[in-house]
């Protein structure tokens, strides 16, 4: 395969999901200074404690996801790349960059929630944790090995693709590529 597919980041995606972790921020923000006004409104929650660590929990988590949606906002470089070497991946913040064909074993499709992914099956899940960028990165992609039994996953919820169609394109060219070696 000579080709190179290169599909591009959604700016727009990208801003959309940016807006949705402020608003969960300020919601945290809202339910941790007065979690007594919740009481039992939340899961039937009674303790104010819990209501306040919840809603901490929640600033914390869309916090860094707001953060990571403003570099993702700035990043130049492509969502996604696919060529005769492998997949390369800028995608989310598990990315690891190039998936090579050869480590490829199986491509399957996930669905949690409304958000459909596709898990990458590697021969050797450790080589790809090693090259975490960080000990967060390091931390997820064993979360997902530990869930899915791959720490490698891709979503079309930050490139400006459909889920359909990049499922399909990236199945074909996995095909294609592990026939020809």
């Amino acid at each position: 395969m000579n080709n190179r597919i290169e599909i591009p980041l959604s700016k727009k995606k990208i801003a959309l999901l940016l807006l949705a972790s402020i608003a969960f921020v300020a919601g945290g923000i809202w339910i941790a200074s007065d979690p007594e006004r919740f009481i039992p409104n939340i899961f039937g929650v009674t303790n104010p404690e819990i209501i306040r660590i919840s809603g901490i929990i929640g600033i914390l988590f869309f916090g860094a996801a707001g953060i990571y949606g403003i570099k993702k906002l700035f990043d130049k470089k492509v969502g996604l790349i696919i060529d005769s070497n492998g997949i390369t991946d800028n995608s989310n913040a598990s990315s690891i960059g190039l998936i090579e064909w050869n480590d490829i074993s199986d491509i399957r499709t996930k669905q949690v929630m409304s958000t459909k992914f596709l898990l990458i099956d590697i021969v050797n899940p450790e080589k790809y944790i090693e090259k975490a960028k960080n000990k967060l990165q390091a931390k997820l992609m064993k979360g997902n090995m530990n869930m899915y039994k791959t720490p490698l996953s891709i979503t079309s919820n930050t490139l400006k693709f459909d889920f359909g169609e990049l499922e399909k394109l990236i199945q074909t060219e996995f095909k294609r590529n592990k026939n020809a070696r």
